[in-house]
This record gives C-alpha cells, sequence and structure tokens, in this order.
C-alpha cells in the first residue's frame, strides 16, 4: 500500500512524497516530470516493493513546486543543479550509503535525472528514462532539427509571465488537451478517468507556479516566433556522460519528443539500451504501466 509523507531536507525544502517497501531496503527512486505528480508512480511502486519483484524501498518525491512540495516563488529556485540537490538530500534519509539502486524518471524528472546520474555516478547503481531527452541530443536537435523546433514550441507558451492563471482558467481547460492530444481520436488511449483526472486536479490545485518556473528557467527551449533567438547552451563533454548502465524507454508515438533525439545517444552513455514502443505516447506510464514494469525490471536483471 502506498504511504504519503512530508519530508523537510537540511536545506529547508520540503518534499511531499509517495513510498512503499520497507525502508532500508535497496533504494527506488521515481522522478516525475509536468504537468504532474507523485502519484503517477503509484503501480510502479506497489510491483517493486512485492518480494517477488525484488522487495525494494520504492519513494517518489513530488519535485519542488508540485503538490505539496515547498514551491518557492523564484525563478532561479528552478533551476536543475538546485532540484538535484533536493533529491540528494532527500536519498541520504532513506539509504544509509546515499546510493540509489535504481533510478526511474520520466519528462522533466529526467533532466534530473540525467544530472543526477552524470553528477553522483558512484550513487546510483542503474538508470531508467523514460521519454526523457538527454541534454546532449536535445540541444542539438533544438538547434538544427525543425520538426524538434516545432514539436516544443509549447515550451514558449508554458514560460509565459501569465501561464498558471491560463492554465487554471475553466477547470484547466487547457491542460487535458496535454494528454488528449497525443493521440487521435476524443478519448485518448482511455486511461484519463474522472478519478484520474480528480489524482491531477488536486496536483494543480496545490499551484502551477513552480511548474511553469521550469520552463521560465531553461535556456533548452526553441526561439519565440518574431523575437531574437536565444543561444541555446551546449554542455561540456563531461557534463553529458552517464557512466552508469542505462534503460531508455522510448514511447515512439510522443509529439512533443521526437525519436530523433535517440540518434547519437550512445556516444554519451556508453552502457546504454533502449526499448522503442510504437503505438505509445509521452504519457506511457499511465497507458501502459504493467510493460513499463515489466521491462523495467528485465533491465534491473540484467545488470
Amino acid at each position: 500500500m502506498v504511504q504519503t509523507f512530508q519530508r523537510t531536507l537540511p536545506h529547508g525544502i520540503t518534499l511531499s512524497c509517495r513510498a512503499t517497501g520497507e525502508p532500508g531496503r535497496p533504494l527506488m527512486v521515481f522522478l516525475h516530470g509536468f504537468p504532474e505528480g507523485a502519484f503517477i508512480w503509484d503501480a510502479l511502486l506497489e510491483y517493486f516493493a512485492q518480494p517477488e519483484h525484488g522487495g525494494y524501498r520504492c519513494v517518489a518525491p513530488n519535485l519542488r513546486g508540485f503538490e505539496k512540495s515547498s514551491s518557492p516563488t523564484e525563478v532561479e529556485a528552478y533551476k536543475a543543479p538546485l532540484l538535484i540537490h533536493d533529491i540528494q538530500q532527500l536519498v541520504a534519509t532513506e539509504s544509509a550509503s546515499g546510493k540509489i539502486d535504481t533510478l526511474v524518471a520520466h519528462d522533466w524528472g529526467g533532466a534530473f535525472g540525467w544530472g543526477y546520474a552524470n553528477a553522483f555516478p558512484a550513487q546510483v547503481g542503474k538508470l531508467v528514462i523514460i521519454n526523457s531527452p538527454h541534454p546532449g541530443t536535445f540541444a542539438r536537435e533544438l538547434i538544427h532539427n525543425p520538426a524538434q523546433q516545432k514539436a516544443s514550441a509549447y515550451m514558449n507558451f508554458l514560460a509565459h509571465p501569465n501561464a498558471e492563471q491560463m492554465l487554471s482558467e475553466d477547470d484547466y481547460r487547457r491542460m487535458w488537451p496535454f494528454f488528449l492530444n497525443m493521440k487521435a481520436g476524443p478519448d485518448g488511449f482511455g486511461w484519463l478517468t474522472d478519478a484520474v483526472k480528480d489524482q491531477y486536479r488536486e496536483v494543480w490545485n496545490a499551484g502551477l507556479t513552480g511548474a511553469c518556473n521550469l520552463y521560465r528557467v531553461t535556456p533548452m527551449k526553441p526561439a519565440v516566433p518574431g523575437q531574437p533567438a536565444q543561444p541555446i547552451p551546449m554542455l561540456p563533454r563531461e557534463r553529458l556522460v552517464i557512466n552508469v548502465p542505462t534503460f531508455v524507454f522510448w514511447a515512439l508515438d510522443d509529439a512533443a519528443l521526437l525519436p530523433g533525439l535517440l540518434e547519437g545517444l550512445e556516444d554519451y552513455v556508453p552502457k546504454l539500451e533502449i526499448k522503442r514502443v510504437p503505438n505509445a505516447t509521452h504519457w506511457i506510464v499511465h497507458e501502459q504501466p504493467q510493460n513499463v514494469a515489466s521491462e523495467i525490471e528485465a533491465f534491473m536483471r540484467r545488470n
């Protein structure tokens, strides 16, 4: 059964978390993205806590700015190193060694997952990335690929100064299409039930400023039409290499993150496995939770 708790970390940030499994067991950490919350991982938290699937201690924090976690108002408070530091301090409260056996991350959570594994390779046993671009290939595609530039144009809307107000209007009228427009038909894959919508409303009702600040603070977004293009930084190679076994799980019908982001990934991630999944979208954790769990478990058993 999933338990919820809030943990105030030494640097003053409080993270609201969901967890399963006995404390002290090997640790799995799950990082969500936008516009989601830690609850999206519940099925996987319960799966990997079971003895037959490893009996892990599974923890999914709500990132700063989401749900009941601390939500600083300053845009600069959402720079990637600060969120990575949040996770490192949370892990220190769960693992005496400070080690994550397996780090699983999606969307924005993946951005911090890539950064965490780069910064602390000795503290991450295995990395699982679900539809989240590596910063090296993302920068390349944003600079050179018009299709990815167009697919990422939504980022500028989410960075708008009034984005929170616009997104909140009319019972989040502009939010639901993020899920449903990924697949033809009014229901998407049918997972966005009234009960799931209520879970999202609970996350969003706590505020959207922190979530939108992720888009405001990042330089990794395409140019706004009619405005001078801002430079997209290319990080030095030592900030991009991932020296832990890595499994990238990629739904091919992701309308925002195109498959070209996988090209050349092995240059940054020497111990890489990629699983391409047709007929699935960016929301594959909702669409195919059993498949996601089984593929992750198989990867963990191989490494």
